[in-house]
């Protein structure tokens, strides 16, 4: 099954069951596949739908940050429970070890002397790593790694 139908299971299932917050943030998830169809005209690719989830999943991260320093728990709590239910439709986010393991090779495969050639690593190693790992701290390990 591919992961829109899924989703679209997923909202049934929460419909049924009377799951209002997995119903809410599947509901904005397809709205915002939709649009992503619309802007792209054409339909979505697995790695295109993981890469919304993904951007989702930031900005509840963002929004979360923002509620607790706020002093907002209880909006803070909605937001944690919607980015559970998004988490679901993400593949196994990567270990450090093994993003770490993926920016060494991508070192090597690119040359790289130094932190000069940082814009060279992250260009290989992103696409290896989309929607496993934050592109954050992907750079940040790639300049510890090259300022080694």
């Amino acid at each position: 099954m591919d992961l829109k139908t899924d989703i679209k299971e997923t909202v049934k299932v929460a419909m049924k069951s009377g799951d209002a917050v997995t119903l809410s943030t599947l509901r904005l998830l397809l709205a915002a596949l939709q649009n992503e169809e619309i802007r792209l005209r054409r339909e979505l690719v697995p790695e295109e739908i993981q890469r919304t989830i993904a951007t989702l999943c930031k900005q509840r991260t963002e929004a979360i940050d923002l509620y607790r320093k706020g002093r907002r728990d209880d909006l803070a709590q909605k937001e944690e429970a919607e980015l559970e239910v998004l988490k679901r439709f993400l593949p196994q986010p990567l270990s450090e070890d093994e993003v770490k393991s993926l920016i060494r090779a991508s070192i090597a495969e690119a040359s790289a002397q130094g932190i000069q050639d940082l814009g060279k690593v992250m260009k290989l190693v992103m696409p290896k790593v989309s929607g496993r790992s934050d592109g954050k701290r992907v750079n940040e390990l790639a300049k510890a790694l090259l300022s080694d």
